[in-house]
Formats: structure tokens, sequence, C-alpha cells
């Protein structure tokens, strides 16, 4: 676990990162500890923009990386809207981090991580040595129509659950890609799937191929 210090015990989340090492350096003893110093990669959208299909189209395709939806640890215990979800993002920097350790860095595939505001200033973003990210989106009678048309058990054919994607696709579409740390867009319209995999595939695999 890279948190805790191999010298003193001390768990501490915020050690001191040392990109030419790389080591992280415990803020208790100075120990410094060798660990991967790998990229981190999240593929965001709307829902129904196509994350989950494209993540379980890609998953063991790409021997390069670890892909994992991020949804799988998901549970009411993180329904905290008034920190900004940080719980839960912080949980999976901590789990991709200590992932990044056995060589393979991971791609996140994730809603509310692909909005660079709430990942970059995080504790656990420190042990990453960049991050990439990429937005699925389409048109917005395209993304309607998916989210009306799913089972009702999805709860995701309200009108105002409708509005919060339409309107969450549009922050990506205009101010996402022009952030200080942009979004890259990938247009998911013409509901190709095997396009779009091939698309993502590119992507992730020419950031890591310039990254590690």
């Amino acid at each position: 676990m890279v948190n805790v210090c191999h010298q003193c015990g001390v768990y501490r989340a915020d050690k001191i990162i040392d990109p030419a090492g790389p080591a992280a350096i415990c803020p208790e003893c100075g120990h410094r500890h060798p660990f991967l110093y790998l990229p981190l990669l999240i593929v965001s959208g709307a829902s129904a923009s196509g994350k989950s299909t494209i993540c379980n189209y890609l998953t063991g395709k790409i021997e390069v990386g670890i892909l994992l939806d991020t949804d799988v640890l998901w549970s009411p215990s993180f329904d905290l809207p008034d920190e900004n979800y940080h719980t839960y993002f912080e949980t999976w920097l901590r789990l991709g981090k200590n992932i990044n350790q056995a060589g393979r860095p991971v791609v996140l595939f994730s809603a509310g991580m692909g909005v660079p505001g709430n990942i970059e200033p995080l504790v656990e973003r420190r042990y990453f040595s960049r991050s990439h990210y990429l937005a699925l989106a389409c048109a917005d009678d395209e993304l309607e129509r998916r989210l009306r048309s799913r089972p009702g058990w999805r709860q995701s054919g309200s009108d105002a659950f409708i509005q919060s994607q339409l309107d969450f696709n549009r922050w990506f579409k205009e101010q996402g890609v022009n952030g200080q740390l942009p979004v890259e867009l990938l247009d998911t319209s013409d509901g190709n799937t095997l396009q779009t995999a091939q698309d993502v595939e590119s992507w992730i695999r020419l950031r890591l191929i310039c990254e590690i």
C-alpha cells in the first residue's frame, strides 16, 4: 500500500512526490518509497453516451491498460453531493494508483470523474504522472432517445433526469473542451459501437504509448 510508510508505518495519503525518482516521500520521517508513476486516463460522458458499452467491448482487448467501469463500486454511502462526491472519487484514485503498481495504467470509465475540476485538486491525484480526459458526446435528440428507451429499472426516463444529462452533455461540448485542462470529445451520435470502440482504443493506446 503506497499510503503506508514502509519505515515508520504512518498512513499519509499526502506524501510528497518526487517525479525524478519517482518516489513518494513520507512527511513524517522522510522515507522515500519508490513507486510506478503512471498516467491516469478517464473516459467520460453523460448517461447513455456509450461509456459502459465501450468499456465492456474493449475490456480484455487492450493489453497496455486496465479498463474499469467506476459504477462497480457505487453504493448509497458514496451519494454525498454536499462534498461533490470527493470520497467516491478519492476511493477510485487510491485504487487506481495501487493497480498501477502492477505496471499497467488504469483507464476509468466514469461520468463525474470526467470533469477535471472534480479530480485535479484531490489528494490522491498526485500519484499519477498526468491525466487525460475523453468525453463521449452525442446530439441532444439522440441522447434523449437513448435515455427514454432504457428499461424502467434504470430510472432514466424522467424529464428531470433527462434534462440533467442533456445539460451535462452540453457542458462537455461547450465548456469541457475549453477548460484549463481540456476534455477531448468523441461524437457517438451515429451509434456505431464498433467505430466508437476503435476510436477509443486508438485514443487510449496513443496516450499510453507516449507516456510509458
